[in-house]
């Protein structure tokens, strides 16, 4: 038993130092693109259509789109109303802006999300160069468009995507949301994901500003149709025809939509789990070792063994909380959250069993009141 103990711990530790010493370090925050706070407020963006599919969202969109008035000169928007049953419409037209466009997204066809067939019909109708694809509840500080756009052109790149500030007001928010982002850059490095020469692609979904020629080159949103994941699904299909892309983190692109309690958490981590894993059970099975060994066994041999294990154990635990710190920093976070750890790693866990017992019943993902089955 002290034998396994100490080859337990020590495998552990291994793991942790790798973590620590990997060359890209997806821990750090070192992509990272703010608002330009001193953008004009008449700056040219005559070249930049924002495309947005709203379902339901008469909550956050008046705020989504005055945000965007205040980005600069000549923006246009198209709102796709994807057979919204509240008040999503009459909102964003009481607004009045200049450069608006509402249209209507058709039936949904079979083999589509609704979120992809309401990208398509918004991106069929962009004239410009550049195309913002943005989610409804996502509001852009003044000077981000700028931002994005000097970005874009500045590095001669083809596509730049900002993982949005998500809210972080209730327990479970702050408890869980900066861990999605940490483990997110974990499964997606974003110093690979921006390197041209390696196949790693990533994206966040809720803003991404790209060239409306890559659209179209691509196929539109037709060649991804069906994908659950479909910002890092675009990224990979934009990369993988030789386009450049960059993706990092922000302040200035703040997510509205709130996530109250561990349920509401709970659905939106369980929609897209087990599709992260390729809907292999193989590779749920190492997930769970893998979690297992990293945050829950250096936990209990720090406490239950001696010599040596309980030595690894600690080298862990402290590698385990020094590589969570930087996020809770840049989230203005207390780093006592990152002695909760293990609890997190343990939900995050549980919520992707979740989404593999619900694919097992045959149902992909569900999202604003729609379920997907599996094909």
């Amino acid at each position: 038993m002290a034998q396994l103990a100490l080859y337990s711990a020590a495998t552990a530790a291994t793991v942790w130092a790798i973590v620590l010493l990997l060359p890209w370090q997806p821990w750090r925050n070192r992509e990272v693109l703010e608002a330009d706070g001193a953008a004009p407020p008449d700056y040219d963006l005559s070249d930049v259509t924002v495309v947005i599919p709203a379902r339901n969202e008469a909550s956050v969109i008046a705020a989504t789109l005055s945000a965007l008035e205040k980005q600069g000169a000549g923006l246009q928007v198209i709102l796709v109303d994807d057979d919204s049953d509240d008040a999503t419409v009459a909102i964003a037209r009481e607004l009045g802006l200049s450069g608006l466009r509402i249209i209507s997204a058709q039936l949904l066809p079979s083999g589509w999300t609704g979120k992809l067939w309401a990208q398509q019909q918004g991106t069929e109708q962009v004239k410009t160069d550049l195309t913002l694809l943005l989610d409804a509840d996502i509001e852009l500080a003044p000077g981000m468009l700028k931002s994005l756009k000097c970005k874009l052109e500045g590095e001669k790149l083809h596509f730049v995507s900002l993982m949005a500030v998500l809210r972080l007001s209730s327990f479970w928010e702050k408890l869980l949301m900066p861990a999605f982002i940490h483990f997110f850059k974990m499964l997606y490095p974003f110093a690979l994901a921006n390197r041209p020469d390696h196949p790693m692609a990533a994206a966040a979904g809720g803003c991404i500003l790209l060239k409306t020629e890559i659209i179209r080159h691509i196929g539109g949103m037709a060649a991804i149709r069906d994908a659950v994941i479909d910002d890092c699904t675009l990224a990979k299909k934009v990369k993988s025809a030789g386009y450049r892309i960059w993706v990092g983190l922000t302040h200035g692109v703040l997510s509205q939509r709130p996530y109250n309690s561990l349920a509401d958490i709970w659905e939106m981590v369980s929609r897209t789990a087990y599709t992260q894993l390729h809907y292999s059970l193989w590779l749920l099975f190492a997930c769970t070792a893998m979690l297992l060994l990293m945050y829950w066994l250096p936990l209990v041999s720090l406490f239950h063994f001696q010599g040596l294990a309980q030595l690894f154990s600690g080298f862990s635990v402290l590698v385990m909380l020094a590589v969570y710190l930087p996020t809770l920093r840049f989230y203005a976070l207390h780093p006592c959250w990152s002695l909760v750890m293990p609890l997190i790693a343990g939900l995050y866990l549980l919520m992707t069993w979740t989404s593999a017992i619900r694919c097992w019943q045959g149902e992909r993902t569900r999202w604003k009141g729609r379920v997907y089955e599996n094909a």
